[in-house]
């Protein structure tokens, strides 16, 4: 009640014309607090975002929204030069400013808030929702990576370093470990004893983009970060894909990280929070439906190399979440916001029954992965 009442102190000091109506809690999100705000005049109304941003996951917020400029000036100007040929409306929010021109606004209490553009007659989905849905998500994945592609890697900050390094994640486990209460929490109950030993028996294969990374094969571009089905957003007129939001993540990064963890998200039909695992699976018409969609643009930017460990992406980005997951329950629940005990052990239960259903259809995917690519 508090955050809410200073959201609706906060959003008239952006530069939005009319005056506030009001400020209501939206979306689902697990690190920042998000309010969609409503300003009136007397012949309009103007509805926008205003989000607090989480200082403790996000260090330095100037870097986000730098690196949120860069993007979105690159983008926009990218989508009206091919408007005229382009096969629908590409949409992608922008940053509004505060009355004084600033991207961020500090509260009195050292908490940063910035608002942004709502995407027009849109919406995105916890789920997927048909083969169609599953399409244009990759669609949306394959044209947003391909607008960002000529843009320098060292033009963007790395906000969040380490973030799907998926060896930093184990090595973050190791260390919740050494500590007493996160002994007390492995020991606690059948379900963490197990999700450790999956992480075990994983543990080396774990840095296969790193290593192949290291060598050369792979090199950073920038990314989205965090394309999970949830950021698409679907035209409600047209039921095609629109835009991609919650670029909070932007970086350089492997392509692989959005491509691997787009299907992570995509192809359980479950989702993440399903309390039921025995509905927890990978579902390969779903994939094959994302894919043909990523690859009709991804085409112009992908190295051989690339394609070489799209498979290895698909599993890794499930598995690393996994991880994510349960190291955040042994360290006592600091980085995922939870609504109960245990449901970050529950999470990662979720994506470890995901990664093991991606190992048993590892032979179906790369021949689906190898068809669409002809």
């Amino acid at each position: 009640m508090i955050t809410h009442m200073k959201a609706a102190a906060i959003a008239p000091q952006f530069s939005i014309d009319g005056r506030l109506v009001r400020v209501v809690p939206i979306g689902n999100g697990n690190v920042n607090d998000t309010y969609l705000a409503v300003f009136r005049t007397t012949f309009s109304e103007r509805r926008f975002i205003l989000q607090k941003l989480n200082h403790k996951v996000f260090a330095s917020p100037e870097n986000i929204m730098s690196n949120m400029r860069v993007v979105t000036d690159h983008v926009h100007r990218r989508l009206e030069e091919e408007a005229d040929t382009a096969d629908r409306i590409w949409q992608l929010p922008r940053v509004i400013s505060t009355k004084d021109g600033q991207d961020l606004l500090v509260d009195d209490d050292g908490e940063y808030w910035r608002a942004i553009t709502l995407i027009a007659s849109a919406q995105a989905y916890e789920n997927i929702q048909s083969l169609e849905h599953a399409h244009e998500a990759g669609f949306v994945l394959g044209q947003f990576q391909r607008l960002i592609s000529d843009i320098p890697a060292d033009l963007l900050t790395d906000t969040l370093p380490g973030f799907h390094i998926t060896p930093q994640y184990i090595k973050e486990l190791d260390q919740a470990l050494m500590i007493e209460e996160g002994r007390i929490r492995l020991d606690s109950s059948t379900d963490a004893t197990n999700c450790y030993r999956f992480v075990q028996e994983r543990r080396e294969w774990a840095s296969i983009l790193e290593d192949a990374k290291a060598r050369g094969e792979l090199t950073l571009r920038p990314i989205h970060g965090d394309p999970k089905i949830s950021n698409i957003m679907i035209d409600d007129d047209t039921g095609k894909g629109t835009c991609i939001i919650d670029l909070d993540t932007v970086k350089p990064g492997l392509v692989h990280y959005d491509f691997g963890d787009c299907l992570r998200s995509c192809c359980n039909p479950a989702g993440e929070e399903t309390q039921d695992l025995g509905k927890v699976y990978f579902d390969t018409d779903l994939c094959e439906a994302i894919v043909r969609g990523y690859m009709t643009f991804a085409r112009e930017f992908l190295t051989d190399a690339d394609i070489h460990y799209q498979y290895d992406s698909i599993r890794l980005l499930a598995f690393e979440l996994g991880v994510r997951f349960f190291a955040d329950y042994i360290a006592g629940d600091r980085y995922f916001r939870v609504r109960h005990e245990g449901q970050n052990l529950h999470r990662a239960l979720v994506q470890f029954k995901l990664c093991e259903s991606i190992e048993t259809r590892e032979t179906v995917i790369r021949k689906t992965l190898e068809k669409i690519r002809g």
